[in-house]
């Protein structure tokens, strides 16, 4: 149990921390993309502002200096130099314009090519412009097409496609999504063992409650033992003085409940305490369930109710045939307890599909089976309201002791069970993976 708990508190804290890391460095990714075709966007409008050439932000010797048409990075209105201009916008200055790859494509109203300008790049041909034009002339007005970024500019005159050479900037966005994964990866691998590594720790309240809840059931249950072996006796005493009675046998028959009740509550603090050896070997689980089912026939022809078995023989798995044997008891009991009056009980043993392991299901038809969540009945002392748990005026006695002891058997054999409800019948299911 506590190493399932530990496992579990494993697994969430590392689920939690990969999607917080897969959240934040596909933020980091995005804003980043963002930014850089943001920044590629802004210097193909430059271009397209000034006719298909990078302004100069150099002032010619005696010359007043180039305003560029492009009001996103000049100001116009203040009439500002470009020196001025280039303190607000530090990315932008005259090296940029040295800096920027691109070449130009100019169209006639009709669509035909006009001029082609591949002076600012050395890795393009007009022959390879054209080609590139053609190819997203009849697309969208911008976009991406293999290494460059173009944007088409309509005027009265026909058409102006430019294509930005981004290689560089989608070299470096590659950089950075590989950086920051591995960057990612290695902290969650490291907070990951860390987390394994104080896992223990900190679960350390919650084993320490369980351990003192399994040690009170301990001591309770050894203690408890003397006082009813006490009554016990005393009721054998009152017997042989004043005879048996309707109070007498009240007493014993309550004596031998609390017997029983504890005896499965130190077996099932035992098995979560792991501390019960299961003897797993290789048996014929077929001959385990016909010799744990059969004793019950008679238990439920005295109550009205038909048992029936289907059972593949020559099952085979590897398990506890003691454990198997008290898993059928529990399971044929409970359902025989809960049909309905005449009703009837199957218990099926099939294979598994794969041919590995096998899948026992026991069944009883009940008209009003239990409602809500039917994997609260293998809790410790949880009592599902079968039809208010009477039935023509029969208290159904119990502790709710008997399924957890059944599901901690599955979980020492690694296989799984549960309880379905429809139809008017409930079918228990317990699942043998090898």
């Amino acid at each position: 149990m506590i190493k399932k708990l530990q496992r579990k508190f494993v697994l969430i804290t590392a689920v939690s921390l990969f999607v917080v890391e897969l959240l934040v460095v596909g933020l980091i990714n995005i804003v980043n993309y963002i930014q850089m075709n943001n920044d590629n966007n802004n210097l193909l409008d430059i271009i397209i502002e000034n006719n298909g050439k990078f302004p100069s932000m150099k002032p010619k010797d005696g010359e007043p200096p180039e305003k560029p048409k492009n009001d996103q990075f000049f100001n116009e209105e203040a009439d500002k130099f470009p020196e001025e201009k280039q303190m607000q916008d530090p990315g932008i200055n005259e090296e940029t314009r040295y800096q920027t790859r691109y070449f130009v494509v100019f169209f006639n109203s009709d669509n035909n090519i006009v001029k082609v300008d591949t002076g600012n790049v050395s890795a393009i041909t007009s022959a390879d412009a054209i080609e590139y034009a053609q190819d997203v002339l009849d697309g969208d007005d911008e976009g991406y097409i293999g290494n460059y970024k173009y944007k088409i500019s309509d005027n009265d005159n026909g058409k102006m496609i430019v294509f930005l050479d981004c290689r560089n900037s989608l070299s470096e966005r590659t950089r950075f999504l590989a950086i920051s994964a591995i960057i990612a990866g290695s902290g969650y691998l490291i907070v990951c063992i860390l987390v394994i590594v104080l896992s223990k720790k900190a679960i350390r309240p919650i084993i320490k409650s369980m351990e003192k809840q399994r040690q009170f059931i301990t001591d309770a249950g050894h203690e408890i033992k003397t006082p009813l072996a006490i009554i016990s006796a005393n009721t054998e005493v009152l017997e042989l003085t004043d005879g048996s009675n309707e109070w007498t046998k009240s007493i014993k028959n309550q004596i031998t409940r609390l017997n029983f009740l504890i005896q499965n509550l130190l077996h099932l603090a035992k098995m979560e305490e792991e501390t019960v050896t299961m003897n797993l070997c290789t048996i014929n689980i077929s001959e385990a369930v016909e010799e744990a089912a059969q004793p019950f026939e008679t238990l439920a022809q005295t109550k009205g109710k038909s048992l029936f078995t289907d059972i593949q023989q020559k099952t085979i798995i590897h398990g506890d045939r003691g454990a198997i044997k008290q898993l059928v008891s529990i399971l044929v009991e409970n359902a025989i307890k809960y049909a309905d009056e005449n009703g009837e009980i199957m218990v099926k043993l099939y294979p598994n599909s794969n041919g590995k392991g096998a899948e026992l299901s026991v069944f009883n038809t009940c008209k009003n089976p239990p409602e809500g969540d039917l994997s609260r009945l293998f809790d410790r002392f949880y009592r599902a309201d079968y039809s208010r748990a009477r039935t023509h005026g029969e208290q159904k006695s119990g502790y709710g002791i008997g399924l957890s002891i059944a599901y901690a058997i599955m979980e020492a054999h690694k296989g799984k069970i549960y309880c379905k409800a429809e139809n008017g019948i409930i079918k228990f299911t317990a699942i043998f993976k090898n």
